[in-house]
């Protein structure tokens, strides 16, 4: 829980001069992170005075110095007339003491609550930048996905080439396959054709000697002809009865 008290003027001044350099960089670092502003205000004594004051007169004047000197600087104040004590003193001093009062009665409570509402705005915007930290890893990641699709993208028209030079190489073969094919028939066709005249001539020639020899055939040479086959076949069948019965 943070403590319900006054900012330092030391820290406002660094707070102002952090937004300044913000507004009036205009160099090439402009945009070169800057150092964060404080969540928490400084340290201050009585609820007004800066700690920072205290640490700066401790090494000349030791630990009562400073309130020697607020000691002194009131009493001079007060024995020149700088300042005289009036009903309106009275009034800053009651005034003051329901300012005190409320700030010590209420200032813890008042505190908690402050601290709660700036707890949830600090949860939204945590939220929203992890969720702008997660869509920027997401588009980085996409972006090195792609990336690595470009870098292969030439390994896939490589592929896409050969496939293609295959496919041509292929249907060249197949061309000259059907090519060899056709030719093999028409050679087959001639060659068929060829034994077909052939055996038409012989076939021929045949029938033509055979009726050239029957022509040439006399009565009588028929006759003889068939004499000389019985004689032939009676002499034969003599051979093979002698051998049967030898």
């Amino acid at each position: 829980m943070t403590q319900f008290n006054l900012v330092s003027p030391i820290n406002i001044c660094n707070a102002c001069l952090v937004q300044a350099s913000r507004c009036l960089h205009t160099s090439s670092q402009s945009l070169a992170p800057v150092p964060p502003l404080p969540e928490k205000p400084g340290k201050v004594r009585h609820g007004l005075i800066p700690e920072e004051f205290f640490q700066l007169l401790y090494p000349k004047t030791g630990v009562t110095g400073p309130y020697m000197l607020g000691t002194g600087l009131a009493i001079y104040m007060l024995s020149k007339e700088i300042y005289i004590i009036n009903s309106s003193t009275l009034v800053a001093l009651t005034v003051g003491s329901f300012f005190i009062y409320g700030v010590k009665k209420f200032g813890p409570s008042f505190a908690e609550f402050a601290d709660k509402l700036n707890e949830e705005k600090v949860a939204k915007v945590q939220e929203v930048k992890d969720l702008a930290v997660a869509g920027l890893a997401q588009a980085i990641d996409s972006e090195k996905k792609e990336q690595w699709r470009v870098e292969g993208r030439s390994l896939l028209f490589d592929a896409k080439r050969n496939n293609v030079a295959a496919l041509l190489e292929t249907n060249h073969r197949e061309r000259l396959h059907m090519v060899t094919n056709e030719v093999k028939k028409r050679l087959d066709y001639q060659i068929a054709l060829q034994n077909l005249h052939r055996q038409m001539e012989q076939e021929q020639m045949v029938n033509w000697v055979e009726k050239s020899v029957i022509s040439s055939i006399t009565p009588q040479q028929e006759k003889e002809s068939i004499a000389k086959c019985i004689t032939d076949l009676k002499a034969l069948a003599r051979n093979t009865q002698a051998k049967a019965t030898a």
